[in-house]
C-alpha cells in the first residue's frame, strides 16, 4: 500500500467520458451532473480529455470548456487530470498552458504518436511540457495505441524533474513497473482495469479506470479492501467486476464505446461508431449482475 504522500492525485481515478448531445454537440449539463455523481461515489479524482474522453476528436476548445464546466460541477478540492497529448509538440505545449489556464491540478501527456519518436525525442518532448507549465504531469505509457513505449531508463530520467509525478501505465509490463518504482519516487496508476489490484499490490498509487463511469464505488471497493488488509476480500471483489471489464474493455469494442453504451450518455463522435443492440443487452445484463452481487 503506497502513503498518502505518494497519490498526488488520490487512488481512485475515473477516466471520464466526453457527453455529447443527440446531434453531436458537447453536453455540459450532462458533464457537470455526471462528474459530480462520480465523485459522490467514491473517485478520488477525474482524467478528462484523455482515450475515454474522445480527445482525439474534440477541440482545443471544447476541452477547455469541458475542464472548466467539470471544475465547476465538482469543486476545488477534487483533482482534475487534464489530457493534452497530441502527436505534436507545439500543440501540446500550447494545450498544457490552456488546461493550467483553466484550473487543471495536473497534466495527462501521452506518447507523440504516429511519428515513433526515438526515446531521446520522447524524452525532450515531455521535458518541454514539463518546463512550460507549473502543474504536475502524468506520463501516459499506453504503446498499444501510440506505437512507442517510454522505456524504463527514460522513465528513470524523467522522474529526475520536480514535475514528473505518475505514470498512467497500460504497458502491461509488471517487471518494469516494479523496477522503476523501486528507483524513484513516480506514482503508478494502472491504466488497464485487469491489472488494478496487481499493480496496488506491488506499490501502485491507484488506478485511472473508464470502468469506474459505470461502476465506481465497486472499483474503488477492491483498494478499500486491500487497504484495510483483507486481501482476500480485495480478490474476492476483484473477481465479481472481472466480467464486467472483460465486456467493457476487452471485447472488442473501445471502452468509450461501451461505457456510454452503458450509461446512455449520448452519442460517440465518428470515427467510432454507437454500440449495437445486442452488445448494449449483454452490457446492460453484467451491469445489473454486478450490481446485485455488490448491494
Amino acid at each position: 500500500m503506497t502513503s498518502p504522500a505518494t497519490r498526488p492525485f488520490g487512488r481512485a481515478l475515473c477516466a471520464m467520458i466526453t457527453p455529447f448531445t443527440a446531434a453531436g454537440g458537447l453536453d455540459l449539463d450532462a458533464a457537470r451532473r455526471h462528474a459530480a455523481a462520480l465523485v459522490a461515489d467514491g473517485c478520488d479524482g477525474l482524467v478528462l480529455s484523455g482515450t475515454t474522453g474522445e480527445s482525439p476528436t474534440t477541440t482545443d476548445e471544447e476541452k477547455t470548456a469541458l475542464l472548466r464546466a467539470v471544475r465547476e460541477a465538482v469543486g476545488g478540492s477534487v483533482p482534475l487530470i487534464a489530457g493534452v497529448g497530441s502527436s505534436d509538440t507545439r500543440h501540446t505545449v500550447r494545450l498544457a498552458q490552456e488546461a493550467e489556464a483553466a484550473g487543471a491540478d495536473g497534466l495527462l501527456v501521452v506518447t507523440p504518436y504516429y511519428s515513433r519518436p526515438p526515446q531521446a525525442a520522447v524524452e525532450a518532448h515531455f521535458l518541454k511540457v514539463a518546463e512550460a507549465t507549473g502543474v504536475g504531469l502524468m506520463l501516459y505509457d499506453i504503446p498499444g495505441r501510440t506505437g512507442t513505449r517510454i522505456e524504463p531508463a527514460t522513465l528513470l530520467r524523467l522522474a529526475e524533474h520536480p514535475r514528473v509525478l505518475a505514470v498512467k501505465d497500460c504497458s502491461y509490463d509488471l517487471l518494469a513497473a516494479t523496477g522503476v518504482m523501486a528507483r524513484t519516487s513516480l506514482a503508478y496508476y494502472s491504466g488497464c482495469e485487469e491489472l488494478n489490484l496487481p499493480l496496488y499490490a506491488i506499490g501502485g498509487a491507484g488506478y485511472v479506470s473508464t470502468v469506474a463511469n459505470a461502476v465506481p464505488r465497486q472499483m474503488r471497493a477492491v483498494l478499500d479492501a486491500f487497504d484495510a488488509g483483507d486481501t482476500a476480500e480485495a480478490a474476492r471483489l476483484n473477481g465479481l467486476v472481472a466480467p464486467l471489464v472483460e465486456a467493457m474493455m476487452a471485447a472488442g469494442l473501445p471502452g468509450t464505446v461501451t461505457a456510454k453504451a452503458l450509461l446512455g450518455a449520448g452519442t460517440v463522435r465518428e470515427p467510432l461508431q454507437p454500440a449495437g443492440r445486442e452488445a448494449a443487452a449483454g452490457l446492460r445484463g453484467l451491469y445489473e449482475e454486478l450490481l446485485a452481487a455488490t448491494a
